[in-house]
């Protein structure tokens, strides 16, 4: 009797034990989980710190600039040591005292805000253009196939050159068949869209673009519609200006930081030469102009002939005449009347085009361009 009784109470006493061991673990899983969520309320509470970039020390002290354009002259704490213009810190944001330095990383992933490709149209594919296509293969494609020929004559090709004319007239064909003889990498900026998406950060992607460039060299930088970054500099007013015009200038600093020699090639195009700013065409930038007009008949017809090449044409088609209704077409133009014959003649159940088809496509071209001058009038 005395033994069940004590393995009773041995029974009893392991059980206690057992449940303060328990208990004791749970307590302390709690008053961790309590510790966490104090530090976390804790995290709540405090407030952010900014984003700056170091312009300037002077001492303990140091001139920042923040992401709005805005700069101050701030104090150091004493863990900050060795900082360089150039590099980003993190403020207090009450007194903007630089806290700590942090790790230089990339704004942006550039790749995702430009068009990278490596185009393979042959100059054969460009029509109309002779005397075009002899001017961009001596600045781009020679330097970029035989630098060698440059150095023992001892001068320095063009860095870049500006393509100019009216729209649809071959400016990014003849970019991107250069880039094609050339096997470079083709980077496609879109200036108009740079201006607006990244106010504020318009510089640093500049930077991040032309970095890009390098890293995939041989390669050809593009910036269509260059004239709403380079515009003719007035009077600084809007924030908006101001940012244009920083972006302006770290495009001038990329470029003057290129070697003649270098395997980096800078294309400029735009509708709007008159406008430019004569910093961007100075020499030692993109100091070679060339003019893509408009194509004469002969070009037209050279032109027609490169887009039916593949098309199954009716015999005795008229194609003078047709070059002569097509005045004032550019290439674009051109292309755009041998797609909408194709779409005339597949109405039709036909997989012949014939000289009807053409000349409809033509008239429907021109009333389309006579709606939209007549739509620009109205708002005009």
């Amino acid at each position: 009797m005395a033994t069940k009784n004590k393995e009773k109470l041995d029974n009893v006493v392991f059980s206690y034990a057992t449940d303060v061991s328990n208990l004791e673990e749970e307590n302390k899983f709690l008053r961790e989980t309590i510790e966490g969520l104090r530090k976390e309320i804790e995290l709540f509470r405090k407030p952010p710190l900014l984003v700056c970039e170091m312009k300037e020390t002077k001492g303990d002290k140091a001139i920042v600039r923040l992401q709005n354009g805005n700069e101050f002259l701030v104090d150091l704490s004493s863990g900050c040591k060795g900082l360089k213009p150039g590099d980003s810190v993190l403020a207090e944001q009450k007194n903007l005292t630089v806290v700590e330095k942090i790790p230089v990383s990339k704004k942006f992933n550039v790749e995702k805000f430009v068009i990278i490709e490596k185009p393979d149209i042959p100059w054969k594919a460009v029509g109309g253009l002779q005397h075009q296509e002899r001017e961009i293969k001596e600045v781009i494609e020679l330097p970029l196939k035989k630098p060698h020929l440059f150095r023992k004559v001892g001068i320095n090709p063009p860095k870049g050159i500006l393509l100019y004319g009216p729209p649809g007239t071959g400016k990014t064909l003849l970019a991107k068949a250069v880039a094609a003889s050339t096997n470079s990498t083709f980077i496609e900026i879109v200036a108009s869209e740079l201006v607006q998406k990244f106010i504020g950060e318009g510089a640093k992607l500049v930077n991040e673009i032309f970095q890009l460039a390098k890293e995939k060299a041989p390669s050809i930088i593009f910036i269509d519609e260059i004239d709403a970054l380079a515009a003719t500099r007035i009077d600084i007013g809007t924030s908006g200006e101001r940012e244009v015009q920083r972006t302006f200038m770290q495009l001038l600093a990329e470029i003057d930081g290129f070697k003649n020699l270098g395997n980096v090639k800078i294309i400029g195009c735009t509708n709007r030469e008159d406008i430019l700013d004569p910093a961007i065409t100075r020499p030692g930038r993109l100091d070679r102009k060339i003019n893509v007009s408009l194509p004469n008949d002969e070009a037209k017809r050279e032109i027609f002939n490169i887009h039916t090449s593949s098309m199954k044409l009716a015999k005795n088609i008229g194609v003078d005449k047709l070059i002569r209704n097509m005045k004032d077409f550019s290439g674009a133009d051109i292309k755009a009347v041998c797609t909408e014959a194709g779409y005339f003649a597949i109405r039709n159940n036909r997989h012949q085009i014939k000289e009807d088809d053409f000349l409809n496509a033509i008239e429907k071209l021109k009333e389309g361009r006579d709606e939209d001058e007549s739509h620009l009038s109205m708002f005009g």
